[in-house]
């Protein structure tokens, strides 16, 4: 399944896992993507980066105007979300 998902600026994305892996290019905006015990990526324009099924991971858009990221899930599309590990 291939999506394109549009994410306000300076809006949080939750610590959540998918089932599926995913590819992920961002169309606009600045995105910083982590992934569990992995230091933040910051995605500008044009970046390309892989998430492993299964990972937890969180992102947040940047004051760079909305992001707009190209998603590509191997299998269907689905995510859960991290509970709360206070």
């Amino acid at each position: 399944m291939d999506i394109f998902f549009k994410v306000p600026a300076n809006s949080d994305i939750a610590e959540h896992w998918h089932t599926s892996a995913e590819r992920m290019v961002l169309v606009s905006g600045e995105m910083e993507v982590t992934y569990e015990g992995e230091a933040p990526q910051l995605l500008k324009k044009g970046s390309y980066a892989y998430g492993p099924a299964k990972k937890p991971h969180s992102a947040k858009c940047k004051d760079q105007g909305p992001c707009v990221l190209f998603i590509g899930f191997e299998e269907p599309l689905d995510a859960f979300a991290v509970e709360n590990k206070d």
